[in-house]
């Protein structure tokens, strides 16, 4: 009776242990689960308390001005009268300029470094790309001031209103003096500075592709191009809209580059050679000088629509992603 007994005290106290570890990992688990849900939860009412915060300030400027506030291009300090037209457009067309040439340059750079670019070249290349994101925005606001817009007013304005200013429906956007400064300024030096970031999202989710894949394509004939646009694209499709999602995030809110080169103007010409404004620019012009009541309320409310902007610019990404995959899934 007594050896059963011994026997049976090995595997008794091994099944001891084993409900002790259960029991202490699941409560490791419980603990970091409830860690990184508060960590969540932080940043949840961080971006609550940032929302709240500004339509609390901005409800005067609502209250004065009404929705009349958004389609109004009047900005004038001195007798209190304001609109948020005009700062809307410039961020708008300042930040669709930026994307329309930045997005196929990054493209470009992307399929290049894990495509067709020599082995020794990849790495140092890569780097150099990675390094001009993190170029403080006010060295490419003081090189967009000092250096590109008086080369872009010499050398380019003049030519782009002899080819394209006698063209009927798009010649008045390139209408009025070659300054150098203004809403097409802007948006170039803009597109510099969304490009590193565009391009390092598309290369990491280009080379994301299995390998196997792509060798499958060339194995039965196919070109580069159809190695991108029947493989390589179908597959990191999430991943492109979300670099080019980041891309329009970091353009929508620059601010220092944008005040240096887009003019500062609060109105709105139609033409790109003119100077406009944007609405991080108004806010980094005039918040310092604003006098407390209807003046700092407004400023508020600039702020609050950029933060809708933004947060309808990744809804959109979202549902784009969302349908991306409902339609590679019924495939």
């Amino acid at each position: 009776m007594s050896a059963v007994m011994n026997g049976n005290a090995g595997p008794i106290e091994f099944q001891a242990r084993q409900a002790r570890r259960v029991s202490e990992f699941k409560w490791q688990d419980t603990v970091f689960h409830r860690v990184t849900l508060l960590f969540a939860l932080i940043v949840l009412a961080a971006l609550a308390g940032i929302l709240i915060a500004l339509a609390v300030e901005a409800r005067p400027a609502f209250g004065q001005f009404g929705m009349a506030f958004l389609w109004s291009s009047v900005w004038n300090a001195p007798e209190e009268n304001f609109g948020a037209l005009s700062a809307i457009y410039g961020t708008v067309v300042t930040s669709f300029i930026a994307l329309v040439i930045a997005v196929p340059v990054s493209f470009g750079i992307a399929l290049f470094l894990t495509e067709t670019c020599p082995a020794w070249m990849r790495r140092p290349l890569g780097t150099a790309i990675e390094l001009l994101a993190g170029v403080p925005s006010i060295i490419y606001g003081i090189w967009g001031l000092f250096v590109f817009a008086p080369l872009f007013a010499k050398h380019v304005q003049p030519h782009l209103q002899a080819v394209l200013g006698g063209v009927p429906g798009i010649g008045r956007w390139f209408a009025g003096p070659p300054i150098g400064v203004g809403i097409l300024t802007a948006g170039l030096v803009l597109s510099l500075m969304v490009i590193p970031f565009v391009a390092s999202v598309m290369r990491d989710v280009f080379e994301t592709v299995p390998p196997q894949l792509k060798e499958s394509a060339y194995g039965i004939g196919c070109t580069t191009w159809e190695v991108v646009t029947c493989v390589v694209l179908p597959y990191t499709r999430v991943g492109v809209i979300g670099g080019i999602m980041l891309g329009l995030g970091r353009a929508l809110g620059e601010t220092m580059a944008v005040t240096f080169v887009i003019g500062n103007a609060n109105r709105i010409v139609g033409s790109l050679f003119a100077p406009g404004t944007s609405i991080a620019s108004t806010l980094a012009n005039e918040f310092g000088e604003a006098s407390p009541g209807l003046y700092i309320s407004a400023l508020f409310a600039l702020g609050l629509i950029l933060f809708v902007i933004t947060f309808i610019v990744l809804a959109i990404s979202r549902w784009l992603i969302r349908r991306g995959n409902a339609k590679r899934g019924t495939q």
